[in-house]
């Protein structure tokens, strides 16, 4: 039986490419590097905003990560709305989760402050019992910690808990962790990479997200 459902964010619950990208190139644009074209950030992100700030970088030129990490904070903070929209289906089924009685969740790799910013935006306070992204002290998925601190608050065990989200650092972290795994395979990475991975189930609606947690409510 699942009691606890944890959302990845970018990729799972928000189309976010378009505005990471545009931050991340805003950052590139002012250092003087090239910019990149918005697909490719499909495989930048999914570590975290300073992993990201670094390869998008030039090789050489990795000592100005920091900067990046400045410049593209400066701009994402007052333009992560511009083209970020919930992914169609999304908000049905979170209410449909909820009505069910199941805790929900984001654990992200975004910086705590714009995952809250952005949760808050798009899905108002009263829908998620917690918001989690990266805060200094915590190692980023996939290691399994920020999964396991939701667990733990809300007394939920593994076989209780799903992690879902679109890449493989979800999934490696749901592995980590013990817990079921769904690889959503409408977000920035492929079913190929969520089934090597090792997902437990892949979906192609949000739909079949509820589905698969009624499978589960009911083995």
């Amino acid at each position: 039986m699942i009691r606890l459902a944890v959302f990845d964010l970018d990729g799972t619950l928000v189309n976010s490419l378009a505005d990471l990208a545009a931050a991340s190139n805003y950052g590139l644009r002012t250092l003087g590097f090239p910019e990149h074209p918005t697909e490719k950030f499909r495989y930048f992100v999914g570590n975290g905003v300073r992993k990201l700030c670094e390869r998008v970088l030039p090789e050489d030129a990795k000592e100005y990560a920091d900067r990046q990490y400045a410049l593209f904070s400066e701009y994402y903070n007052t333009h992560y709305a511009d083209q970020t929209r919930p992914y169609p289906g999304i908000k049905s089924l979170l209410h449909r989760l909820k009505d069910e009685g199941i805790l929900l969740a984001v654990a992200s790799n975004k910086t705590e402050i714009f995952t809250r910013e952005i949760v808050e935006h798009f899905f108002g306070t009263a829908l998620f019992d917690l918001v989690s992204g990266k805060i200094d002290g915590r190692p980023v998925k996939p290691d399994p910690a920020i999964l396991q601190a939701a667990m733990e608050q809300f007394g939920a065990t593994p076989a209780e808990t799903v992690m879902i989200g679109d890449s493989n650092v979800d999934i490696r972290t749901a592995k980590a962790a013990g817990t079921h795994s769904i690889g959503c395979i409408w977000g920035f990475r492929t079913a190929e990479e969520l089934t090597e991975a090792g997902a437990e189930q892949l979906a192609e609606t949000p739909a079949q997200i509820l589905d698969a947690v009624h499978a589960w409510k009911e083995a």
